[in-house]
């Protein structure tokens, strides 16, 4: 059986084959989840013609119960507190704030490996599009989502090659479009579905980014 896509760069270019409605406008911005949403963002980003740049999420873990998520911080100081797990356990802002810093430390290291010297871009008002690899549970991408929103964009919209089937539908009620061009079941996991499926580096993510600011360049010329 021949799987769906050869690598992330190939994925990419199938979603952007479904996203011609967005090509060439001057509103829209591309935002990838690093690692392995960057790769397939980029030649989204290429093909639309829109800048591309990182979305940041960190997880922000219960102490002692760090697989359970009580909020998140993004890209741009943004913090999303899950409040049904806050008061059912009984977490006070302290821990909160505390968590919170411990992992704002580690996104902004994040964020300078990724994107050295080049600000966070504003997306008041501009079309979003979160790109990520794929989705199985889809809590990052649901963090990114929130995070987004709390910077009042026009629209937000969700893109990825391959998604869990219920995951697609949950998200799909939380944005005003998402495109998931794979949703097979069983899902198995999302690298099932790529014949390449290796880790993204540091390094491929900058030139990529470079790239993509070289190319809007060009496109302003």
């Amino acid at each position: 059986m021949s799987l769906p896509f050869r690598d992330r760069r190939d994925a990419g270019r199938q979603l952007a084959s479904n996203l011609g409605t967005y090509k060439n406008k001057d509103d829209v911005i591309v935002l990838a989840l690093p690692r392995g949403g960057v790769p397939v963002a980029y030649e989204v980003s290429k093909e639309l013609g829109a800048p591309l740049d990182v979305f940041v999420v960190r997880k922000l873990g219960v102490p002692g119960h760090e697989e359970l998520a009580m909020g998140a911080i993004a890209s741009g100081g943004v913090l999303v507190v899950n409040e049904s797990i806050v008061r059912s356990l009984g977490i006070s802002r302290t821990i909160i704030d505390r968590v919170a810093a411990r992992e704002q430390e580690e996104l902004a290291a994040r964020e300078r490996e990724y994107r050295g010297g080049h600000s966070m871009p504003d997306v008041r008002g501009r079309t979003v599009i979160l790109v990520d690899d794929g989705l199985a549970t889809g809590s990052t991408m649901r963090a990114a989502i929130t995070a987004v929103r709390k910077q009042h964009p026009a629209c937000v919209i969700v893109a990825v090659p391959v998604a869990a089937p219920t995951t697609c539908d949950e998200l799909s009620r939380e944005v005003d479009q998402i495109l998931c061009l794979e949703t097979p079941e069983p899902f198995y996991a999302v690298g099932s579905w790529y014949e390449n499926f290796s880790q993204t580096s540091t390094e491929e993510i900058r030139e990529l980014l470079e790239q993509a600011r070289e190319h809007a360049g060009a496109l302003r010329l």
